[in-house]
């Protein structure tokens, strides 16, 4: 793991504003993680700002932290620019005071992950105000007005789910299966879209009979425990859920624990999202029908090109926009294409870089990823 982390705590970090940069690195703590760095002394002349990051978490996924935080550290040490990296741990007051530190620290971009909409907007107005160049990473904020937005193509990711589902179903011969759906945070627009996505591929299903529309069910926070807990339920009340239309790997792991219980692992097609360790040993090992793999650095990669582009003073242009559903404003973006995982195609990802042969292939799984062409 990657050494020299400093830690804050939600009620430490008010005491934090004079803190000087550390070296960029990372780890996990109860409230925030950060991660500084400065230019060497052989940095160019022409001096750029200073660039904020805050991650929302480590719990929902663990790709905040292995992937999206290394894959921006890189980007900017290579760029020779000073930044700090946090993680709010999903809590509003210390997403709002590591903000508010940053900016006092000289941050002139601040790209935010939001917890949700309002306390996001909030951020995003305050750095506006102060002169800080914004960008929403990952997940837009309704109505936050940020410069720039970078993600995926989050509609698309949810299709690629729906198909997905589909297609495992259809690999079952199963006969008007009941489908659950167990959806990511409400607070999330991403997980609006995600689910927009697969309402398009499995909605004209139950329509016509085909499927049958069984529970529907928010997960708050993206919590996986309250996942777990959700979709006992749903199996309780409804036995014979034949397939879960879940919104990432740690939900889709939940409902598979679940399964498992009742022995109905790898019977009942699961989805999931983010490529993650657990998610794809899960479909080596038959326990889930395919994951959708995001290609972090690529995001990462152009979310910091547009921040070094602000930091510097320019003004960078984006490929394509968004129109914000609330404020009805179009916002220049970076949206980029997903890809949908199955146990045929797992070495994509290992492939790839983002996952590593030694993370995934352990114990059991190193003759399951010998089978899978996993070099």
């Amino acid at each position: 793991m990657r050494k020299g982390i400093l830690s804050l705590t939600a009620a430490a970090a008010t005491l934090a504003l004079g803190l000087t940069a550390c070296g960029g690195n990372s780890g996990q703590t109860n409230a925030s993680t950060s991660s500084t760095s400065s230019a060497s002394a052989s940095a160019p002349a022409a001096k750029a700002g200073k660039i904020g990051v805050i991650l929302p978490d480590s719990k929902s996924s663990a790709r905040w932290e292995t992937a999206d935080r290394k894959y921006l550290e890189e980007a900017f040490k290579a760029a020779g620019v000073q930044y700090d990296i946090q993680n709010a741990q999903n809590d509003k007051t210390a997403f709002q005071t590591i903000a508010d530190q940053m900016i006092t620290n000289g941050a002139t971009v601040l790209m935010i992950v939001n917890l949700d909409s309002g306390s996001g907007k909030a951020v995003i107005e305050k750095a506006k105000s102060q002169g800080v160049a914004t960008i929403d990473y990952d997940r837009l904020t309704l109505g936050g007005g940020a410069a720039y937005y970078v993600s995926f193509d989050n509609t698309k990711v949810g299709t690629l789910q729906g198909e997905g589902l589909s297609k495992c179903l259809t690999d079952k011969k199963a006969s008007k299966p009941i489908v659950a759906y167990l959806n990511g945070s409400p607070t999330d627009n991403n997980a609006t879209l995600f689910k927009q996505g697969y309402d398009g591929v499995l909605k004209p299903k139950f329509d016509s009979g085909e499927y049958v529309k069984g529970p529907d069910q928010a997960v708050p926070d993206w919590d996986n425990t309250q996942a777990g807990t959700i979709f006992e339920q749903m199996l309780t009340q409804q036995p014979k859920i034949a397939g879960v239309l879940a919104a990432n790997d740690g939900l889709g792991n939940a409902a598979i624990t679940v399964l498992k219980k009742q022995n109905l692992n790898g019977k009942v097609p699961v989805t999931g999202q983010d490529a993650t360790v657990q998610g794809l040993q899960n479909i080596l090992a038959g326990d889930q029908c395919m994951t959708v793999y995001k290609a972090v650095k690529k995001e990462a990669d152009a979310a910091a090109k547009l921040a070094v582009a602000l930091a510097k003073g320019e003004k960078p242009t984006a490929s394509g926009s968004v129109k914000d559903p609330e404020s009805g404003q179009d916002v220049p973006s970076e949206l980029l294409e997903p890809q949908a995982i199955y146990l045929d195609n797992v070495k994509d990802v290992v492939a790839d870089g983002y996952v590593t042969k030694e993370e995934l292939c352990t114990g059991d799984f190193a003759k399951k990823c010998t089978e899978a062409g996993i070099q």
